[in-house]
């Protein structure tokens, strides 16, 4: 067998480089492309294991030193596999994907990527993307969140061909539902839940499946007037009773439900499930092709066979990997009852990862658009570290972002010598020749962090002069002395003179206070900025007379 442990090095580091830790199931399928034969997979497996063991004991930039090494061997192979990889049947000009939220919580990262994984193939075949709104739960759908949504896509940069609401098809869902009613392939039954529930575990079609065509469509139709309360009927499919997929065991399709709907009001009081309005919904609408994450894997047989009995058109249908940030709760329910027990501010706490909270930190749609085509059409389901997330948000606002001073914890210095000097002029980005005035008054500041750890020593106050910082704090104050030195091999901190009072809002919920250069004065809200040897920032806006700033990461 041919020596294969510089590929396997190579994939293993750009696997932990993408997420944050190398999944060693990833790397076999690469091998095969360079030529590993599948009676070696045993052989092989060991030394994947092993190589993927030493690259997860390593830091994200010794990772990226490693790579230089051994990209090279892998390089061909990558640039092919380069952007998202076909689809099957994919026409130019004639794709149309979907995106389909429930307007029922706010979106995480993980809908943004299922998202715009939809959008960008539209893009690539040329073709349309529809937004479809699946609101036809009406006690969990609501105004608010199908607005945040809409304003969430828009920020990620999709513009979609057409909008569409579910719940404005209601007519034709119930011809449809009607139809398999004829057909004999759905029944209305009016079993209690518990008893329903027992039946389908036990394999069994309850007495309502004999129900006769002409008594199914009666009740089906005092069901649609409003003449039976809430689970006293549903209409359910004649599926396979004897499945050993329990979503084909006579499920149910429809169920009377008199909540307000946030945009169709009491109109209808009963409501397709999921399952049904999915399904036929992308047939009406003209979807091609359907991107959905993996948990849907089991229900594709029953909107396969939905769709196979009403004689329509289905699309063809690609499950993805469905991914997770670690150490994030995405659970909308768990959120809910995070957020009433005053555990997290909201929807936008810097603790979570939806996209209002990563949007308000700092984090830009490119770096969600580039996570997306990382990700593209996998299978595998898997955790990405936010370090992943950090690594490459950072790479793209790096670029762009302004450099500022702000110092957390401050302390004042007293220095005596310096030289007469009003102001200093630096750089507002040391790869641009934009630059910014700083000026220079009699107090300094810098913080207490670097006092604690440099008190006695020579430093620098960074683009300005050295300085011998004292050792203690006397009347409030640390005195210090100018230094003519030109000694360069020393610390370089920073350092605020004219400054206002600001404060950071930091991944874990709490504040850092201190204060802040006075060339913030001309931000604007929404600005992503650094702080010099601090991080990446965000800027919220002056509350409290306070300049308030969202951290974003290092």
């Amino acid at each position: 067998m041919k020596d294969f442990s510089r590929e396997i090095w190579a994939y293993a580091l750009r696997n932990a480089i993408d997420f944050g830790k190398v999944d060693a199931g990833k790397i076999l399928p690469k091998l095969f492309q360079h030529g590993l034969d599948k009676k070696d997979i045993r052989k092989i497996m060991p030394e994947i294991q092993k190589i993927a063991g030493e690259v997860n004991k390593l830091s994200a930039g010794e990772r990226e030193k490693e790579f230089e090494k051994y990209g090279e061997f892998v390089k061909e192979k990558e640039e092919k596999e380069e952007g998202l990889p076909e689809l099957e049947e994919a026409v130019e000009g004639k794709v149309v994907t979907r995106l389909a939220p429930e307007p029922s919580k706010y979106n995480h990262i993980g809908h943004a990527l299922v998202f715009l994984i939809q959008y960008l193939y539209a893009k690539k075949y040329k073709g349309k993307c529809i937004l479809r709104f699946d609101d036809t739960n009406p006690e969990k759908s609501a105004l608010e969140y199908y607005r945040s949504m809409k304003e969430d896509l828009a920020w990620l940069g999709i513009k979609w061909d057409m909008e569409i609401l579910a719940s404005n098809d209601m007519a034709r869902m119930y011809k449809l539902a009607e139809k398999l009613i004829n057909q004999g392939d759905a029944f209305v039954c009016s079993c209690a839940q518990e008893d329903m529930k027992e039946l389908r575990d036990k394999m069994k079609a309850c007495k309502c499946r004999k129900n006769s065509k002409e008594d199914n469509l009666g009740e089906w139709k005092l069901m649609l007037s409003g003449k039976f309360k809430e689970g006293d009927r549903i209409l359910r499919l004649k599926g396979d009773m004897k499945s050993k997929n329990g979503v084909m065991r006579d499920p149910v399709i429809f169920r009377i439900s008199y909540s307000s709907h946030f945009i169709q009001k009491d109109k209808y009081c009963v409501w397709p499930m999921y399952d049904f309005e999915s399904s036929v919904k992308d047939s009406l609408d003209g979807i091609t092709h359907v991107i959905r994450s993996k948990e849907f894997e089991l229900r594709a047989e029953l909107h396969a066979n939905i769709v196979k009995l009403l004689g329509m058109k289905p699309p063809i249908i690609r499950e993805i990997g469905r991914y997770q940030i670690t150490g994030a709760e995405t659970q909308g329910r768990v959120i809910r009852e995070m957020i009433e027990k005053g555990e997290i501010k909201g929807w936008d706490d810097p603790r979570l990862v939806t996209v209002k909270a990563l949007r308000r930190r700092g984090f830009v749609p490119e770096m969600f658009q580039e996570l997306a085509q990382t990700v593209g059409l996998s299978k595998s389901s898997g955790r990405i570290d936010p370090t992943v997330l950090a690594a490459t948000n950072r790479k793209i606002i790096d670029q762009r972002a302004a450099r500022y001073s702000f110092i957390a914890d401050p302390v004042e210095l007293e220095i005596t010598g310096t030289p007469a000097m009003k102001e200093i002029e630096v750089l507002l980005h040391p790869d641009k020749d934009e630059k910014r005035k700083v000026k220079i008054g009699h107090e300094f500041f810098i913080s207490k962090e670097d006092f604690e750890n440099l008190k006695g020593k020579e430093i620098r106050l960074l683009h300005l002069y050295n300085i011998k910082l004292g050792s203690k704090v006397v009347k409030g104050k640390v005195k210090c002395e100018f230094t003519s030195s030109d000694v360069k091999d020393i610390p370089k901190i920073n350092w605020v003179s004219f400054g206002v009072k600001a404060r950071v809002f930091m991944p874990d919920g709490k504040w850092v206070s201190g204060v802040v250069d006075e060339g913030v004065w001309d931000l604007k809200p929404g600005a992503i900025i650094q702080f010099e040897r601090f991080g990446f920032v965000r800027f919220d806006g002056i509350h409290n007379h306070l300049y308030e700033f969202w951290f974003a990461h290092k």
